[in-house]
């Protein structure tokens, strides 16, 4: 109740609708990325923050989460950036790769752009798959990591990726939110399919009917993994925990109906540069405050209070 309450009842920002401007990014394998900056008042200079946030599976700059930090870094004055994983930006891309859970390489360049055309302070928070990605690149970096980023935060990030994709692969969750993901899905890969004829078996792809079985058709052998067992396991951001060196939050609530409990990490399990926030209530990414109908703005509130005195 309170993932789909968050998603489609509560407010996401108060006052006018977020304004956001497009920069189109050209990679290296002739594909590309788009990237929204919020305009709404954004101070001008680099003397205040930039957070970028990576969005999760299927999302962008209109997701609900998006809308509520571009609300609350627009009351702090900070600047902001959605750059989206390919395909998620309202135009297929060019190339045959998509996104996947554990996109760290494409983080990792993404946060270079950031870094190479901004010199002030600078922090990254991924949403749901983009916060495992993101974590994934936090621990494959190491030390390095403090040299591109001030902080980073994950938020509902599922780092155990096998233990979540067969939750949400099971029960409420197959009926509702796997079906629900898989509608948008399926319809684009049969678009890359056009552009990429013989790049999978579209009569598996329409009889997939879990994220595992289109993961296993699409997501898996597209991007290099020998299956989605394979995928899962390599691209789960839960074992690099340990060698984070940047200051990190990882925040989930252990009531998320995507990620159980008992897959989330304990204090032995990362380093001494994370900290774990696992309040009971809040389900994935539905952190709602206020009388009916409700806000969004204290997730992302506390977040940015957390970077702030810990970046």
């Amino acid at each position: 109740m309170q993932t789909i309450y968050a998603a489609k009842f509560a407010r996401r920002y108060v006052g006018p609708t977020s304004q956001w401007t497009r920069e189109r990014w050209a990679t290296s394998d002739g594909d590309f990325v788009d990237v929204d900056w919020c305009q709404d008042g954004a101070p001008q200079g680099e003397e205040a923050p930039l957070l970028v946030l990576f969005h999760g599976l299927e999302g962008s700059s209109n997701s609900h989460y998006a809308q509520a930090f571009a609300a609350e870094t627009r009351a702090r004055g900070w600047h902001m950036a959605v750059p989206h994983f390919r395909g998620c930006s309202g135009e297929l891309n060019w190339a045959p790769r998509a996104y996947h859970s554990g996109d760290f390489e494409e983080i990792g360049w993404m946060l270079s752009r950031f870094r190479s055309q901004y010199h002030g302070p600078m922090f990254a928070v991924g949403i749901s798959l983009g916060g495992n990605a993101l974590m994934r690149w936090a621990g494959e970096m190491g030390r390095a990591a403090t040299q591109v980023l001030d902080g980073v935060a994950s938020v509902c990030s599922p780092v155990d990726l096998t233990t979540s994709g067969n939750a949400i692969d099971s029960g409420f969750n197959k009926a509702v939110y796997a079906r629900m993901f898989l509608a948008t899905m399926k319809p684009r890969a049969l678009q890359k399919l056009k552009q990429f004829p013989g790049l999978f078996d579209p009569m598996e792809l329409m009889a997939a009917n879990t994220l595992y079985a289109f993961d296993d058709v699409f997501t898996a052998p597209l991007h290099g993994f020998r299956g989605t067992d394979d995928y899962w396991d390599r691209a789960s951001a839960k074992p690099g925990l340990s060698r984070v060196q940047v200051p990190a939050l990882v925040l989930n609530a252990r009531n998320d109906p995507f990620i159980p409990a008992s897959s989330l990490p304990t204090k032995d399990q990362v380093s001494e540069h994370v900290t774990l926030w696992q309040p009971e209530t809040g389900g994935h990414v539905g952190f709602t405050a206020g009388r009916f109908p409700g806000d969004l703005k204290e997730m992302p509130w506390a977040v940015l209070e957390w970077m702030t005195q810990h970046g």
